[in-house]
Order: structure tokens, then C-alpha cells, then sequence
């Protein structure tokens, strides 16, 4: 008996088949890598909101940290011989900050106190000058600390306190350098409009919003500083209210707006008045 080996026929793929099973692979390849993409710019959206949260986070803490120091060491700390290094006020603003009469606070456009810089009456919202002593242990010289929102950039700068000179002049220029990049506190009417389209709860009333707000001593109880009366001066801040909104460098990646994030902290000046 003899055995014949059975034939079986081997059976490939259709080109049909083939073709098939190549579509399935690209439409499932381009759904990754389209996935892929669109983590890649969230990833570098909530990134961007990221950095932008701990460099205002940095610069809240720091500017709370100087106004906390505000007025010190006071000025019955020295004896009058060495006017350099006792702070006569802990904010300075211009002109006359200590004499005659000390210049009135009005943030929105109120008061007396003057920046050539900002060219108006009311350098309390976007611009502060703080005076103090940051470093005791190392120079005794008391210092201006200034902050002042140029554009988009809150500057800051400090320099030695200058006997009878102007803390105005003396901060400008060249003694400040940038800050805190992409904030958006003094945004125009129509910047305003579209950060409400995404944010409603920001820029109340769509106007800008103060960086720096105070509250004053008058007597025993504390009142905002734009009210009226001699009690309203600089001597008498007590409290300062510091908003920082700062937008992301890029939009989002898949709605387009600006990410923003608003921080608020308090700084209270812990020396007495002089």
C-alpha cells in the first residue's frame, strides 16, 4: 500500500485584505500621534500657567516680605545724626513725603502723592516706594524699594536712601530692572473684554485692577486709604493689598484664549508709626 502525501493548498492574503488592514493601521497611527500632539500642547500650555504661577508666587511673597519691613528701623531708632539710617516714612512717594504735610493716598486718580514717572496723581495703583532697611545685618544705610508696572512688566529696583533727595527721581530709570514679565493688571478696555470671555470673574466692572490697594490707620480702626482726610496719608498705611494677574507667554493651545492667574497677598507693616 502506498501512501500519496496529501496536498494543501497554502492560502495568502488578498490584496484586497491587504489593503484593508493598511488603512486600519494608518487611521489608528494617525489617531496617535494626533493624541500625542494634542498632549504635547496641553502639556506645554499647563506648563507655561505653571512657570507664569510661581514667578507672580515668588514676586507676591517678595513684595509682602518689603512691606512687612516697611518703615523699618524707625526714625527714633538713630539719633538724628545719622538720617541715612533710620526710615523717616515706610512709603515714599513724592513730593514732600515727610514735610510740610505729608502727601495724601487716592488710588484711581485721587490724592496728592505724585511719580513724574507715572505722570498723574495717583501712583498708589500700579506703583509703590517703599522705604526700609532689608538687610540690617549687612548695610546699615536705609533703602528705596520700588515697584512700578511698565507695560506689561512690573519692575522692581532699590537704592541707598538719599538725605533730603527725591525717592521719585532717585528709583527711576536705570535702577529698575524687570520683574515679573506678562502682567496684565492695567489691560486696555477691549484686552479686558476678551480675558472676560474666558474668566468672567476677573477685571470686575471691566476696568483694570489695582496691583497695589491700602488701608490706612485713623485712629483705632483701619480704612481704606482713598477716603478722605488727614488721617489718609502714607505715613499712616498700614496694610498693602497686592494683586498680581499675569497671563501665560502663549495661548491655549486649544481654545486660543490667554491662560491667566490672579494671586492676591496682604503686606502689613508691623512698625509703628513714626
Amino acid at each position: 500500500m502506498s501512501l500519496t502525501p496529501s496536498e494543501k493548498r497554502q492560502l495568502g492574503f488578498t490584496l484586497i485584505e491587504l489593503l484593508v488592514a493598511l488603512g486600519i493601521f494608518l487611521l489608528i497611527t494617525g489617531a496617535a500621534f494626533t493624541l500625542l500632539s494634542s498632549s504635547q500642547k496641553s502639556y506645554q500650555t499647563e506648563s507655561q500657567v505653571l512657570t507664569s504661577f510661581q514667578e507672580a508666587r515668588l514676586a507676591l511673597d517678595q513684595i509682602v516680605r518689603d512691606v512687612n519691613d516697611a518703615g523699618y528701623p524707625p526714625a527714633t531708632f538713630f539719633s538724628s545724626s545719622f538720617p541715612l539710617r533710620s526710615a523717616s516714612f515706610p512709603f515714599a512717594w513724592s513730593p514732600g513725603y515727610t514735610v510740610p504735610t505729608p502727601c495724601q493716598i487716592g488710588t484711581a486718580g485721587g490724592g496728592t502723592c505724585t511719580t513724574a514717572t507715572a505722570g498723574n496723581s495717583s501712583p498708589g495703583d500700579f506703583d509703590l516706594i517703599i522705604e526700609t532697611n532689608p538687610n540690617p545685618q549687612t548695610n546699615p544705610t536705609v533703602q528705596w524699594i520700588r515697584y512700578q508696572l511698565q507695560g506689561t512688566t512690573l519692575m522692581r529696583g532699590m537704592v541707598d536712601k538719599v538725605s533730603g533727595g527725591d525717592p521719585d527721581a532717585t528709583t527711576s530709570g536705570a535702577n529698575l530692572a524687570p520683574f515679573v514679565q506678562n502682567v496684565v493688571n492695567n489691560s486696555t478696555p477691549a484686552q479686558i473684554a476678551q480675558y472676560q470671555a474666558a474668566y468672567p470673574g476677573m477685571f470686575p466692572g471691566g476696568i483694570p485692577v489695582p496691583i497695589f490697594s491700602y488701608t490706612c490707620d485713623t485712629g483705632n480702626v483701619p480704612l481704606a486709604c482713598p477716603s478722605a482726610g488727614t488721617a489718609n496719608s502714607s505715613a499712616n498705611i498700614r496694610d498693602v493689598i497686592v494683586t498680581l494677574i499675569v497671563a501665560a507667554p502663549l495661548p491655549d493651545a486649544t481654545t486660543g484664549h490667554l491662560r491667566l492667574v490672579q494671586l492676591s497677598g496682604r503686606g502689613r507693616r508691623v512698625n509703628p508709626n513714626q
